[in-house]
């Protein structure tokens, strides 16, 4: 037991009322997304940056009484190195190593490889395909990061579940969630963990810092957590294996096809250009822009020849044949005005969509964290003729949209039912906007390279495991390596980076420091430490769990632990326990957020393709988070002691 600080009331300073202003407005624009959460990230590094001097002069004009230090003091005055520190943050730079490494893993195709074999192995068993699921992407989230790995397994996941006649909603949560019990197995396994671990670091490294600290003078080990971690893992598992499987709702059923999935079917039809069409002669690009219905040329037959995108430069002729995506309303308007007659005993099915060849040219499309085509529309960024691809249906949630798409606004998540010819979407692959939610035949992996991409991580590991380097200078010297050996190309580094991940990080760690110097930290861990004068130390510990598990469900998880761990420091110093277990708990429930599908990235990634909606994660998500409270808790109590 450490010693308890005297407790005291904390007053609130002008710099504590503009600091709790801030984290307020923060968490108001990280909840809505008015902007993107980085944007909203730097505007705070931004807001910080300059209260400093702007107060100043307002001191010195009179305005106010005196200026407010929020990165500073009054002795040293502003310290602008405080504001942009996240740049050069070690977590910062860690991450964005970590996101080259996985990425030189992901392009040698060893992942693909893996799914294959276990779609062979799973059938149609739904117990075999949840074991499988949660049994690959687990350990691998544990050392590459975690939204990567979900990124990667998303279409192997969805082809076993249309292989083995499942409801891929019946997989896509579990495979969301146990990427997070996989990202608490290691130091590397995401990125809130390793920002938590300086975080840490820096505080305990004050020459305030509260008593007991310095256990975490130098951060979380490679393998600091993995005890526990393990023991989360296995409770996860169960939960998901006996309970959470049959709360989790068949959004969308086992399907033969994606038009049915889509329900297609009153939205695409055949109609032939007649011989007094006012479009004859017209380019199919000008005749989309002309007109004045909502609707899409989808394929074109001429004779024996079938084309596909891009259709625009093709210039339309009696006789011609469109499948049109149009509702049946409009429908007949068309055929008055533009010319068309309907095709008989036409009825849609996805070969219908398919070229004489053998090649898929129907998939679904996920649009990633960071995508371009997030606050923009199929219009105003010009999706058809960019991408030479025809979208067809959106999904957002349980949300189908099949008409009137090219003005909606795209977010995070959305699922877009695309036809493109099969380079196109081999180009979408490979595009970091998308993901595209089913596996499509690859020729660009570097299979050779597999044994070469899997020992650098193996270094990397081993070398930040026994202390002969830090993990960011083994990090980084590992991202070097995946170019050196031909893992990856040097164009290629760029591209493997999230670079909203990156900011979100430098732009939030001078919150945390504004909220230790000003003492706003220090006055929340009073509160909260008086509210809990009733309970035990480690029901307090599980409280930590709780807030902090809430908030992660509402906002970023790395603005989670940056604005916990500081308050977790202070209150274990008022309470006489250890800053350790306080600073565990807040890891644990800042990277394990069940109960919303805008808690966490990868919670993102399977809205759309699993057809959820919003209520879908808290009924799964929350009986799960309490476990974890309880299971946490008592976890760390028991291994090291509160």
């Amino acid at each position: 037991m450490w010693p308890v600080v005297a407790r005291r009331v904390v007053a609130l300073t002008p710099e504590i009322l503009f600091v709790f202003a801030l984290v307020l407005a923060a968490l108001v624009f990280f909840a809505t997304e008015p902007v993107p959460v980085d944007i909203t990230a730097l505007g705070i590094m931004v807001v910080l940056l300059v209260t400093g001097p702007l107060s100043e002069q307002l001191a010195d004009l009179g305005l106010i009484a005196s200026p407010l230090y929020l990165l500073g003091s009054a002795e040293t005055g502003p310290a602008p190195e405080l504001g942009i520190a996240g740049f050069a943050s070690t977590a910062t730079i860690t991450v964005l190593a970590m996101f080259i490494l996985s990425d030189g893993v992901q392009r040698t195709g060893i992942i693909q490889i893996l799914g294959r074999k276990l779609a062979a192995l799973t059938g149609d068993s739904e117990t075999k395909q949840l074991s499988a699921t949660m049994g690959v992407v687990a350990p691998l989230s544990g050392f590459i990061n975690n939204t990567a790995a979900v990124a990667i397994l998303l279409p192997m996941v969805t082809d076993i579940a249309h292989k083995g006649k499942t409801s891929p909603s019946k997989l896509l949560i579990p495979l969301s969630y146990a990427s997070m019990f996989g990202g608490m197995l290691t130091l590397i396994g995401t990125s809130t963990n390793i920002l938590a671990s300086e975080v840490a670091r820096d505080i305990a490294n004050r020459d305030d810092a509260p008593v007991g600290s310095a256990r975490l003078a130098d951060g979380f080990s490679m393998f600091e957590f993995t005890e526990l971690g393990i023991v989360v893992a296995i409770v996860g598992f169960a939960y998901l294996l006996v309970v959470g499987r049959y709360l989790i709702p068949e959004r969308i059923r086992a399907r033969e096809d994606l038009t049915e999935e889509f329900q297609m079917a009153d939205y695409l039809t055949e109609v032939e250009v007649r011989e007094d069409s006012p479009l004859i002669g017209q380019t199919v690009r000008d005749a989309l822009v002309e007109t004045d219905f909502d609707v899409d040329l989808v394929q074109l037959v001429r004779g024996d020849e079938v084309f596909l995108e891009p259709l625009g430069p093709k210039a339309i002729q009696a006789g011609d044949i469109f499948l049109v995506r149009t509702d049946r309303d409009t429908l007949v308007e068309l055929m008055d005005v533009e010319g068309f007659d309907l095709v008989p005993n036409f009825e849609v099915t996805e070969e219908e969509l398919e070229q004489a060849e053998t090649d898929e040219n129907l998939v679904e499309v996920v649009v990633a964290p960071g995508s371009d085509l997030v606050g923009e529309s199929l219009t105003s960024m010009n999706f058809r003729q960019r991408y030479d691809a025809t979208v067809l249906a959106l999904r957002r949630g349980g949300e189908l949209i099949r008409k009137r798409m090219d003005n909606i606004v795209l977010r995070v998540g959305d699922t877009l039912l695309v036809q493109a010819t099969a380079d196109s979407i081999e180009r979408l692959d490979v595009n970091r906007d998308f993901i595209v939610a089913q596996e499509i035949e690859r020729h660009d992996y570097r299979e050779d390279r597999i044994p070469v991409a899997l020992g650098i991580i193996g270094g990397v590991v081993g070398l930040a495991a026994l202390d002969i380097l830090p993990i960011v200078v083994s990090a980084l010297a590992g991202a070097l390596a995946m170019v050196f050996t031909g893992c990856l190309k040097p164009g290629e580094v760029y591209d493997a980076v999230q670079w909203d991940v990156i900011v979100l990080l430098a732009g939030v760690i001078p919150l945390g420091t504004a909220m230790q110097n000003t003492g706003a930290a220090l006055y929340l861990a009073d509160v909260l430490v008086q509210s809990a004068d009733l309970l035990p130390e480690i029901a307090v510990l599980g409280l930590f769990y709780v807030l902090t598990a809430a908030l992660t469900n509402v906002i970023s998880n790395n603005a989670s632990v940056v604005l916990m761990i500081p308050v977790a420091f202070d209150a274990a110093a008022r309470l006489g326990a250890s800053p350790y277990a306080f600073v565990l708990a807040v890891t644990f429930a800042a990277s394990t957020a069940f109960m919303t599908p805008v808690g966490y990235q990868t919670n993102l990634f399977v809205y759309g393709p699993g057809g959820y909606r919003f209520s879908d994660y808290a009924k799964v998500g929350t009986p799960l988070q309490l476990v974890f409270a309880v299971v946490t808790t008592i976890g760390i109590a028991t291994i090291w002691g509160i």
